[in-house]
């Protein structure tokens, strides 16, 4: 049995590291490292502000709203993320799992300020599952006919599917409004983003290039 890779431990070690610290602290304290919308919003005492800092798109990949919350997270990271390292390697496939979290937030962060101008009241995100989605969307890619287990229900199916079967959810969720709470839109904003990146380094639509080799470490085994 191989050991946890280098990046995906040290992953799974700092999202618990915080955790544990949020359930100290309480959720306050981290207020300023979660993903707040674009906008001038009350800071008490009268004054008016931003609530949002570029940070916060890194930032608020760390932090959960629960022990299920991340504890889901952190199971799906374990179970694809160290596939992924040991084919990348850890600089890449760090670099991959950071695109994918600030992808998430950035598409989120679209999509939250467009509905506090609408009229909504502010509201932070957190959670890791821009990067986990993103994650989940690579080792579709890489490995799409590798057999996976759903836990609710558990089910067998092809990685490939499963990854389809997750982004669509997420579409028609995010669509219809249902399951509120949960931000679909960075869900699939971590897919987004994880496609791009991994069509951009393969050299494959809408990056089309010329690249010599012939699939170096992405041919999947």
């Amino acid at each position: 049995m191989n050991p946890m890779p280098p990046i995906t431990s040290a992953l799974l070690w700092a999202n618990g590291a915080v955790f544990l610290l949020q359930s100290v602290l309480g959720m306050a304290a981290f207020s300023g490292l979660m993903l707040w919308p674009l906008g001038d919003y009350p800071l008490g005492g009268g004054e008016m502000g931003s609530l949002f800092y570029p940070w916060q798109l890194l930032t608020y990949g760390f932090l959960h709203g629960g022990i299920g919350h991340i504890f889901f997270n952190m199971l799906a990271l374990w179970m694809f993320g160290a596939s992924l390292e040991y084919t990348w390697g850890p600089r890449r496939f760090l670099t991959y799992y950071l695109t994918c979290v600030a992808g998430a937030g950035l598409i989120q962060l679209l999509v939250a300020s467009w509905t506090t101008s609408a009229g909504m009241p502010p509201y932070p995100t957190l959670g890791a599952s821009g990067g986990v989605f993103g994650v989940l969307l690579g080792y579709g890619m890489l490995f799409p006919n590798r057999q996976v287990m759903l836990l609710i229900p558990p089910i067998p199916m092809k990685a490939r599917t499963l990854v389809i079967l997750y982004g669509a959810l997420a579409l028609f969720s995010g669509m219809t409004g249902s399951q509120p709470g949960i931000a679909h839109f960075a869900h699939l904003g971590g897919m987004l983003f994880g496609f791009g990146l991994i069509q951009y380094w393969r050299g494959r639509w809408p990056f089309d290039r010329r690249r010599r080799g012939s699939g170096g470490p992405w041919r999947p085994h």
